[in-house]
């Protein structure tokens, strides 16, 4: 969403199995040196060891040690592309989404852990402005961008990202007015088993659009998330299986007071139900599903701090002040938030864990 550029964004794709905690949360915060003052706005865990970011400035951090030491550099022949989504496969294989007006909209990938990076794509419509994407396997994937001219945009690849194409148009729904996305971290956009994903859309609509087939077709679903205003809708989603999941938004343009930001889907995103306001005031930019929790625990992050919730929504819990973008997790005593100035804190939820 180009007009909001302050939250110019979980990881669902992490898997991590876990004996179930029985203890109650006793939440462990720790700030990590990043190597970089960069706005980090994204973050995609691999596992409890391997972790990236990025961000502004071209920016993009990994860590092969849970965050003990973090290796910072940016994509050569860049300096000025905001990468507002990062997936990651491993320390070697990750993806990084540049998100902006026209040409900044773009996808890098490296396979040899940040030595080099290969452009694979770069957007051809100067009125096109690409927000989050999200990975079924290391070859098929989907990257989600604002309507041009009341139709959707969407890119998909079936090889890797050796080849970017639009979704049909005759696959997609129409387009709400102005409808298209928050580039906040990266978490727009999910996947789940069985060929499913799901997109969260804003700039005065809260849809939700849905797929069963890798990305080939989607539906769109209504959201009660508070979609009245042109920087109000969904910002992020995060699903623990096909049926179950939350959205997550506000209108960006209020800091200071809560609205309705928080849904909850029990049929893989047809129908949603509002769910109790997060602690924080304002909108969430970014939230993620912690597994191997003994119900499904989520935790949310925004410009007011960082809250977890272990009832899906009912009631929500204060985890910190201070402005953060992304979050993601590889299990209850593995997860890291970013945010300004480079921040990086790894989140142990279970401390006794």
């Amino acid at each position: 969403m180009r007009h909001f550029w302050p939250i110019f964004l979980a990881v669902i794709g992490c898997t991590y199995s876990a004996p179930t905690p029985s203890l109650e949360p006793d939440p462990v915060l720790t700030t990590q040196e990043s190597g970089t003052g960069a706005l980090l706005q994204a973050v995609s865990v691999v596992d409890e060891n391997v972790v990236w970011v990025s961000g502004h400035r071209s920016t993009y951090a990994v860590t092969t040690d849970g965050g003990a030491t973090w290796r910072a550099g940016q994509v050569p022949g860049t300096d000025t592309l905001q990468f507002r989504d990062v997936h990651a496969f491993s320390a070697d294989v990750a993806y990084l989404l540049g998100a902006g007006p026209g040409d900044m909209s773009r996808i890098y990938m490296t396979s040899d852990g940040g030595t080099s990076w290969e452009l694979q794509w770069v957007n051809p419509e100067p009125a096109g402005f690409y927000d989050c994407m999200d990975f079924w396997d290391e070859n098929t994937a989907v990257t989600y961008g604002d309507a041009i001219d009341g139709e959707l945009r969407l890119i998909r690849t079936t090889d890797g990202g050796r080849h970017w194409l639009p979704v049909p148009q005759g696959g997609l729904p129409a387009a709400r007015g102005s409808e298209g996305g928050f580039a906040a971290s990266g978490t727009c956009m999910v996947t789940g088993g069985n060929d499913v994903g799901w997109i969260g859309t804003g700039s005065g609509v809260a849809r939700v659009l849905v797929t069963s087939d890798r990305g080939a077709t989607w539906e769109a679903w209504e959201t009660p998330i508070v979609s009245n205003a042109p920087a109000s809708g969904i910002t992020s989603l995060a699903f623990w299986d096909t049926e179950n999941g939350m959205a997550f938004g506000g209108d960006l343009a209020i800091s200071d007071a809560h609205v309705d930001n928080s849904a909850i889907t029990s049929d893989g995103g047809i129908t949603w139900r509002l769910t109790s306001h997060s602690h924080m005031l304002g909108s969430i930019y970014g939230s993620a599903y912690v597994p191997g929790t003994s119900g499904p625990t989520v935790v949310v992050v925004g410009p007011n701090g960082m809250d977890y919730s272990i009832d899906t929504g009912t009631t929500w819990v204060g985890l910190d002040t201070l402005s953060y973008w992304a979050v993601g997790f590889a299990g209850p005593d593995a997860g890291w938030a970013v945010g300004p100035g480079g921040r990086i804190t790894r989140i142990t939820l279970y401390s006794g864990y």
